[in-house]
């Protein structure tokens, strides 16, 4: 049994009503293999309460509590013997009780206090003392943990086997743990669905409830996302946010304040990758940073949050994010103190929708887009391809001067295949200088002709575009009249292509060498595209929509005949 079926088979065998006052019970230490317990009938038995009215708890008639976990009297026996060769090793013991980043206690904490005979045989004072230094491998080796683990189990109530039914450190995998030792960065780089957002909330939670150490009652938490808007709807108020997670001592939200404050005085404070200016005044112990490689604004965000981690002993960040080769993820991977860590999405397939890996996995398996979305690689640029992640970051620029010209490029999709493809479109302007300014990636999937176009059309407005140019090979005529049905004042000026994907490309790439293009703040979708770019297309076989917008616009403002700045309509 592993630590899911374990998690599973106390939430399904035992039950008890919420006591009136919460009384806390340690973690267990590890987890503990065996097999699903037998269905058992529940009895109701009145326990002494703080109340007139004795309280009513309902336990399992189960007979011999050794049929709940196998071999249950033999797995004592060997305890038996194994705290007779504990001796030389107890020097370790906090090693081992400490290997999921918990608080260290005592075999005593985890007997009943009301069974005198099982307190006097976990005392921890009736060992020897340690005689000789023994290794954490010799002590690994000398104790079976997890089978000593089972035995203490088997002795237990029903009620601790209750507080525990629910505890993350039994249903969570390793891999989604706090790792060991000295570290101040933790990077999750994980597939999509893969427990990222689980792992962070349940840890910022737990430091801040005080179920893990490491944060005091004045403790302070910085949450960064992409936008307010992701910092909300995902890492607070998602399925997997700490609101989601938080069964016990639950935080106040504070809309207005972009605050969470838990009973316990910790506070966090929401901050968005598009605003590096707001982490400046602000101190923190902690920090999590939900996908980074997706920050609009990356490392002056980054920059930012280091500055301000300046409380507490050990100020520490954890980073859940899909992984991207950005130059930032890769310098984070190389620090000496990160500890990396990598999930894959079929890892957390039993809390995923049926038949979503089968379908994926047909049709991303094996490719560059699936080995990163999926297996939560880090896959580096392609040798044959026509731009670099450390070339792009270069070009990203805060702010621009006035622009003299701006186009909106539309790539439709073909008709076809409108529900499962995406509509590539892009806005790009062009300043007195006569530079390129990509100012934005409004490309939306799945969408219908007349959903893109309504898109293509608020893009338009937004920077108050001269012109929507769009390509006519898949649609023809149609594409202009979707998008004048929309807008019958749309400019529309359309473009037909006459070459490859790859040969339209090439110039283009030349201009971003010559520094003739520039990007106002990150486009993640819209770089994975650029960078995964060759002569073969990109490597998930899908067209690069939004990569053909970039380029038309482009092409339109830089190569074409009407390239020159113009008088803008007043």
């Amino acid at each position: 049994m592993d630590i899911r079926e374990f998690s599973a088979a106390l939430k399904c065998g035992v039950w008890a009503r919420p006591a009136r006052r919460r009384r806390r019970v340690p973690s267990l230490l590890e987890y503990v293999p065996g097999r699903r317990p037998r269905r058992a009938e529940a009895t109701e038995e009145p326990v002494s309460g703080s109340g007139d009215a004795p309280e009513m708890v309902t336990r399992l008639d189960d007979g011999d509590r050794s049929d709940r976990l196998p071999d249950a009297t033999a797995l004592a026996d060997r305890e038996m013997q194994f705290e007779a060769e504990a001796a030389p090793v107890q020097s370790t013991d906090m090693k081992e009780n400490n290997i999921l980043g918990r608080r260290d206690e005592s075999v005593s904490d985890l007997t009943d206090p009301a069974d005198p005979a099982a307190a006097a045989a976990a005392d921890p004072t009736d060992l020897a003392d340690p005689v000789d230094p023994v290794t954490p491998a010799d002590a690994s080796e000398r104790l079976n943990l997890p089978e000593l683990l089972a035995a203490r189990i088997a002795s237990f109530d029903d009620r601790a086997l209750i507080a525990h039914a629910h505890d993350w450190r039994l249903a969570a995998r390793p891999e989604q743990l706090p790792p060991e030792g000295a570290w101040r960065t933790w990077l999750m780089m994980g597939g999509r669905g893969s427990g990222k957002t689980r792992a962070g909330a349940e840890w910022v939670h737990a430091l801040a409830s005080g179920d893990l150490p490491g944060l005091g009652r004045t403790g302070r938490i910085a949450l960064v996302a992409e936008s307010f808007g992701d910092a909300r709807e995902v890492m607070i108020d998602g399925i997997s946010g700490i609101m989601g997670v938080a069964r016990i001592d639950r935080p106040a939200f504070e809309a207005t304040r972009r605050r969470l404050v838990w009973p316990s005085g910790a506070v966090a404070l929401m901050f968005s990758s598009e605003d590096p200016e707001s982490l400046r005044g602000p101190q923190f112990d902690l920090a999590w940073c939900d996908e980074l490689g997706k920050w609009r604004h990356a490392r002056e965000t980054w920059d930012m949050l280091q500055f301000a981690l300046r409380l507490g002993q050990h100020p520490r960040q954890l980073i859940t994010t899909t992984p991207r080769a950005t130059p930032l993820m890769l310098a984070l991977v190389k620090d000496k103190a990160t500890r990396v860590t990598r999930i894959r999405t079929e890892d957390n397939a039993a809390n995923l929708a049926a038949g979503f890996l089968e379908t994926i996995r047909a049709r991303y398996g094996g490719t560059r887009l699936g080995r990163q979305e999926l297996d939560g690689e880090l896959i580096a640029d392609r040798e044959d391809g026509l731009w670099r992640r450390d070339q792009i970051e270069a070009l990203v620029v805060r702010s621009h001067g006035p622009l003299a010209r701006i186009v909106v490029a539309v790539d439709p999709p073909a008709s076809g295949e409108a529900k499962h493809s995406c509509c590539g479109i892009v806005a790009v302007g062009l300043d007195a200088e006569g530079r390129a300014v990509v100012l934005a990636d409004g490309s939306v999937e799945g969408a219908s002709p007349t959903a893109w176009a309504e898109a293509a059309a608020r893009l338009y407005r937004r920077f108050d575009a001269d012109c929507v140019v769009a390509e006519i090979n898949q649609g023809g005529d149609m594409v202009t009249s979707v998008l004048r049905t929309v807008e019958p004042t749309l400019p529309v000026r359309t473009v037909r292509a006459t070459r490859g994907k790859w040969l339209r490309a090439e110039p283009v790439a030349a201009l971003y060498e010559q520094g003739r293009v520039v990007h106002a703040g990150h486009f993640a979708a819209l770089e994975d595209q650029m960078c995964d770019f060759g002569p073969d297309g990109l490597s998930s076989g899908r067209s690069p929509d939004r990569l053909d917008a970039l380029v038309w616009a482009l092409t339109e403002l830089l190569l074409g005949r009407r390239s020159e700045p113009q008088v803008r309509h007043l």
